[in-house]
């Protein structure tokens, strides 16, 4: 499975692709930060984040997109550009067809590090062991795009076990035929 991670941000959008499958070594073929200028009008940030994530799209044909989901800050204004970033990399993945996964910033800490309270240190130096890295990928944003497309590696095989074990609960669930009006019995009064 090949993954293109997404650490969401209007200065700096982190992208990292990595290749393999759970429980087998894992490649990284690239990875980078997509940057605005902070100065710059938000509509021209957001086309220039579109077109960055484009370009790796085009370079890397990622079969799923991992994009960290978007959680309450304290800076409502700081949200508000992470959110706006994050939609502009699930409108280009969706626009071609890619699936997009969402995954918490705890949840990739806690795949990769094994504690959801991990810092980015603790994160970066995980990154660079999983993937025999030389060095941490800087800016942190690099390595924070490179843990989500891994969380998203090692955890779509349980993710995909629970979603067809619920659809099939739930198709359980369901008459396959609905009742007729024949075979419903009317109740004297």
């Amino acid at each position: 499975m090949r993954v293109l991670g997404v650490d969401p941000g209007l200065t700096r959008c982190g992208v990292g692709v990595v290749e393999g499958v759970a429980g087998r070594p894992l490649t990284m073929l690239g990875v980078g930060v997509v940057r605005t200028p902070a100065d710059a009008e938000i509509g021209m940030r957001l086309v220039a984040i579109e077109q960055g994530i484009e370009a790796w799209l085009d370079e890397h044909r990622p079969e799923l997109v991992a994009v960290e989901r978007v959680f309450a800050q304290h800076n409502v204004r700081t949200v508000m550009g992470t959110a706006q970033a994050s939609a502009v990399a699930m409108l280009c993945a969706s626009r071609r067809g890619i699936p997009v996964a969402l995954h918490t910033p705890s949840e990739v800490k806690a795949a990769v590090t094994g504690s959801g309270r991990a810092d980015k240190a603790q994160v970066g130096a995980m990154v660079t062991r999983l993937l025999r890295l030389a060095a941490p990928p800087k800016p942190a944003d690099a390595a924070d795009a490179l843990a989500l497309a891994i969380c998203h590696i090692w955890r779509a095989p349980a993710m995909n076990r629970l979603q067809q074990a619920h659809a099939a609960a739930h198709a359980s669930r369901i008459p396959a035929k609905a009742p007729t009006t024949a075979s419903v019995r009317k109740v004297p009064r």
